[in-house]
């Protein structure tokens, strides 16, 4: 993912630095910005995030401090069980990048433990 795109505010940025002696085009510019601003502040989560959110608090209370496997995170609890080893991986993915849980490996096989919040 070295070649990330840039997201409109990023481009209108830098259209902005381009055109910077042009008070018009710079105040079009902020305000497209403000506009961007505003619709991705007014945004809800989906009903799939919410329902996400719900299920990372119950991985969060099944993991212990030493590394359990996604198998193992799933026996713990009759409502991981229901779920798919992805889905219940995808979201320990989605924890791990947010410090919550630490992910460690061994010859393959991948432990998720919580993380350590000081």
């Amino acid at each position: 993912m070295a070649n990330k795109k840039m997201t409109k505010v990023e481009m209108f940025n830098a259209i902005k630095a381009v055109v910077a002696d042009n008070d018009d085009m710079v105040a079009f510019i902020n305000h497209e910005i403000e506009l961007l601003n505003k619709k991705s502040a007014t945004k809800k989560a989906t009903k799939t995030q919410q329902e996400n959110v719900e299920i990372k608090a119950v991985i969060k209370s099944v993991l212990s401090d030493t590394g359990m496997t996604v198998t193992d995170i799933q026996k713990q609890n009759d409502t991981l069980a229901s779920l798919s080893n992805q889905r219940v991986s995808a979201l320990l993915r989605q924890m791990v990048e947010a410090g919550e849980v630490v992910k460690t490996t061994d010859k393959k096989k991948s432990y998720f433990a919580l993380a350590d919040v000081e």
